[in-house]
């Protein structure tokens, strides 16, 4: 049986394409759906369902595009009550794709309509599982990602229901299955997740923890809520809109590619109070950037980290980006709900500056020159890096303020004396160094290379053992 992984590195996500005699089926698609209409046509082959694991927290999934676009039927599993036309199957139903046969295993926990289908080969040998958010490769879904949107759904009782669908639908499972995640590393919808992108279900049972099969469910819960991060603040507001429906795509993107001139770009920001996102990287960034503009490069995970800090997916936005690269940041925020562009700078930023426009700039420094100022008179660190980051090595005397926290933790960062910012590798360091431009800091630098660089330098380092491995 061919079953094929669509993996969006950025996103860290897979969807799954199969097909049999003419027919074809999507899992867990994104929000731009030609790829799987093109892929399909050179199959020769029609789309007949649109299968969903649950209602996606992390993206906008293409469901309901797809079906507008080909006739698909979509396939939510038991519990699901979404607010359009779509089949919700029974546990247990089957659904034929050609000579393919897809099972419904209604696994509640990650939420309660979480489910995994069973994939059947036409000789009616099972060969693999789509699993969603039930189980990843190494780790499971984190259950506490419901109860954002429905109150009694508190995290205790998913991880319940999660530890008996693992026990009773998913590890009774043959061996020999391949497990098809929704998603790999990087991903916020667990917490140690593998490289790899499938595996066994043996191979699982014997390295997932899991799956250890001498564990009580009292110690799955409190192993499974242990080290949860606060989820990004978007994930509600995806969930509700996988739920309720959203515009098309074409819609969103007939919206956004509206070019405007300097002139224009400034008259739009200044009577919308749209926010202005420039998504070059961070070094042409720190160069040269319009006032009060934010960046968030397209090179790193560009869209995971305008929902942790962009609030409301409602937020009007107008695009700073490299000329040809506006349609790609266009559709990056579209995958995470963010539909309100309104517009991009025509020419980019050099148009800005060709114009003789105001802009500004922010400092950065080498690992060289904080060696120096180390020596001289021991500035100010603030790391930006997540809190594991950090506890695993870190800058002596350094403060610790995660990027995803940066709002709420302002006043950690002087005004009245110098400081130095860095992350792991500069990306963050300049999302946090625009944030800090915006609201009125000026006397700070970015370290460019950020903590990577100062792998063979002088400057003193410590390093935390967390309690738990200390075996």
């Amino acid at each position: 049986m061919k079953v094929e992984q669509i993996y969006t590195g950025c996103l860290a996500h897979a969807a799954y394409y199969i097909e049999s005699k003419g027919e074809a089926a999507v899992f867990d698609p994104l929000r731009e759906v030609q790829p799987y209409i093109d892929r399909a046509g050179k199959d020769k082959a029609k789309i007949k369902y649109v299968f969903e694991t649950h209602f996606h927290a992390d993206f906008v999934s293409g469901h309901l595009d797809l079906r507008k676009k080909t006739g698909a039927d979509i396939v939510f599993g038991p519990n699901a009550k979404p607010a359009y036309d779509a089949i919700v199957a029974k546990d247990g139903q089957v659904f034929e794709v050609g000579d393919y046969r897809v099972k419904v295993i209604h696994t509640p926990g990650h939420t309660m309509e979480s489910t995994t289908y069973l994939l059947i080969d036409a000789a009616g040998k099972e060969h693999g599982i789509i699993t969603g958010d039930t189980l990843f490769i190494g780790d499971v879904g984190r259950p506490d990602l419901a109860q954002h949107v429905v109150a009694d759904l508190t995290e205790e009782k998913l991880a319940g229901h999660l530890y008996e669908s693992l026990r009773n639908k998913i590890m009774p499972l043959s061996d020999h299955l391949i497990v098809y995640p929704n998603h790999g590393a990087g991903s916020a919808c667990g917490k140690m997740m593998s490289k790899e992108t499938t595996d066994t279900l043996g191979h699982q049972k014997k390295v997932n923890y899991a799956l250890r099969p001498d564990m009580s469910k009292e110690e799955f819960i409190k192993e499974l809520l242990t080290g949860l991060t606060t989820p990004p603040g978007y994930f509600p507001q995806n969930v509700l809109m996988n739920i309720q429906g959203y515009e098309s795509l074409d819609t969103v993107m007939d919206r956004a590619t509206r070019e405007l001139s300097p002139r224009d770009f400034e008259l739009v920001a200044n009577e919308s109070g749209a926010l202005m996102l420039d998504t070059r990287d961070a070094g042409d960034f720190a160069r040269g950037f319009i006032p009060n503009s934010i960046n968030i490069g397209l090179e790193g995970n560009f869209a995971q980290w305008v929902g942790e800090l962009i609030p409301d997916v409602k937020q009007e936005i107008l695009l700073i980006a490299y000329p040809g690269k506006e349609e790609e940041a266009i559709t990056r925020l579209s995958r995470v709900g963010y539909d309100m562009t309104i517009g991009y700078l025509k020419g980019g930023f050099s148009a800005w500056e060709a114009a003789g426009k105001e802009y500004e700039t922010t400092n950065r420094i080498t690992v060289q020159e904080l060696e120096k100022a180390y020596k001289e008179d021991g500035p100010l660190i603030i790391d930006v890096r997540k809190k594991s980051e950090f506890d695993s090595q870190h800058l002596v005397d350094a403060i610790n303020v995660p990027l995803n926290e940066i709002n709420q933790h302002l006043a950690q960062f002087p005004k009245d004396k110098p400081f130095v910012l860095h992350c792991g590798g500069g990306y963050r360091s300049m999302i946090a160094s625009s944030i800090l431009k915006q609201r009125g800091w000026y006397n700070f630098s970015d370290l460019i290379g950020g903590f990577d660089a100062m792998e063979n330098s002088s400057i003193p380092k410590s390093e935390y053992v967390c309690p738990s491995t200390m075996l």
